[in-house]
Protein backbone atom coordinates (compact mmCIF):
# COMPACT_ATOMS: atom_id res chain seq x y z
CA UNK A 1 0.00 0.00 0.00
CA UNK A 2 1.53 3.25 -0.67
CA UNK A 3 1.56 6.52 1.47
CA UNK A 4 -1.32 8.63 1.43
CA UNK A 5 -0.95 12.25 -0.70
CA UNK A 6 -2.63 15.33 -1.16
CA UNK A 7 -3.96 15.79 -4.23
CA UNK A 8 -6.04 19.01 -6.02
CA UNK A 9 -9.55 19.31 -6.62
CA UNK A 10 -10.80 21.37 -9.17
CA UNK A 11 -13.98 21.75 -11.37
CA UNK A 12 -14.67 20.87 -14.80
CA UNK A 13 -17.94 22.37 -15.83
CA UNK A 14 -20.22 20.54 -13.56
CA UNK A 15 -18.26 18.25 -12.35
CA UNK A 16 -15.86 18.20 -9.27
CA UNK A 17 -12.60 16.29 -10.74
CA UNK A 18 -9.32 15.37 -9.29
CA UNK A 19 -6.02 15.90 -10.26
CA UNK A 20 -4.20 11.96 -10.17
CA UNK A 21 -0.32 11.80 -9.69
CA UNK A 22 1.84 9.89 -12.02
CA UNK A 23 2.48 7.11 -9.01
CA UNK A 24 -1.60 6.61 -9.08
CA UNK A 25 -2.31 6.32 -12.77
CA UNK A 26 -4.08 3.92 -13.47
CA UNK A 27 -4.35 1.64 -16.67
CA UNK A 28 -6.71 2.00 -19.76
CA UNK A 29 -9.50 5.01 -20.98
CA UNK A 30 -12.09 3.97 -17.81
CA UNK A 31 -12.15 3.30 -14.38
CA UNK A 32 -14.89 2.42 -11.66
CA UNK A 33 -15.58 4.53 -9.04
CA UNK A 34 -17.45 3.99 -5.78
CA UNK A 35 -18.48 5.88 -2.23
CA UNK A 36 -17.90 3.30 0.80
CA UNK A 37 -18.74 6.18 3.76
CA UNK A 38 -16.61 8.59 3.58
CA UNK A 39 -14.12 7.49 1.24
CA UNK A 40 -13.82 7.29 -2.51
CA UNK A 41 -12.44 3.85 -4.32
CA UNK A 42 -11.89 4.06 -7.83
CA UNK A 43 -10.27 1.54 -9.96
CA UNK A 44 -8.88 0.16 -12.75
CA UNK A 45 -11.69 -1.10 -14.65
CA UNK A 46 -11.40 -4.64 -15.37
CA UNK A 47 -10.99 -5.93 -18.94
CA UNK A 48 -13.37 -8.05 -20.51
CA UNK A 49 -13.52 -11.67 -20.77
CA UNK A 50 -13.73 -13.57 -23.30
CA UNK A 51 -17.14 -14.78 -23.07
CA UNK A 52 -18.46 -11.20 -22.15
CA UNK A 53 -16.72 -10.01 -25.57
CA UNK A 54 -18.18 -12.84 -27.51
CA UNK A 55 -21.81 -12.15 -26.36
CA UNK A 56 -21.61 -9.04 -27.39
CA UNK A 57 -21.24 -9.95 -31.41
CA UNK A 58 -23.79 -9.51 -33.53
CA UNK A 59 -24.82 -13.36 -34.64
CA UNK A 60 -23.72 -13.73 -38.77
CA UNK A 61 -27.37 -13.21 -40.96
CA UNK A 62 -28.68 -16.00 -43.34
CA UNK A 63 -26.15 -16.54 -46.40
CA UNK A 64 -22.95 -15.46 -44.47
CA UNK A 65 -19.99 -17.43 -43.62
CA UNK A 66 -16.57 -17.06 -42.08
CA UNK A 67 -13.63 -15.76 -44.46
CA UNK A 68 -11.46 -18.64 -45.73
CA UNK A 69 -8.57 -19.54 -43.78
CA UNK A 70 -5.31 -18.44 -45.71
CA UNK A 71 -3.90 -22.03 -46.77
CA UNK A 72 -0.25 -20.56 -47.85
CA UNK A 73 0.75 -19.68 -44.04
CA UNK A 74 2.62 -22.45 -42.33
CA UNK A 75 1.77 -24.39 -40.03
CA UNK A 76 3.75 -24.40 -36.57
CA UNK A 77 4.08 -26.89 -33.07
CA UNK A 78 2.66 -25.25 -30.11
CA UNK A 79 3.78 -27.18 -26.78
CA UNK A 80 0.94 -27.62 -24.70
Amino acid sequence: MSEPRTVSLFRNGRNQAVRIPVEFELPGEEAVMRKEGDKLIIEAKPRKTLLEVLDEMEPLGPGEEFPDVDEHLPAREIDL
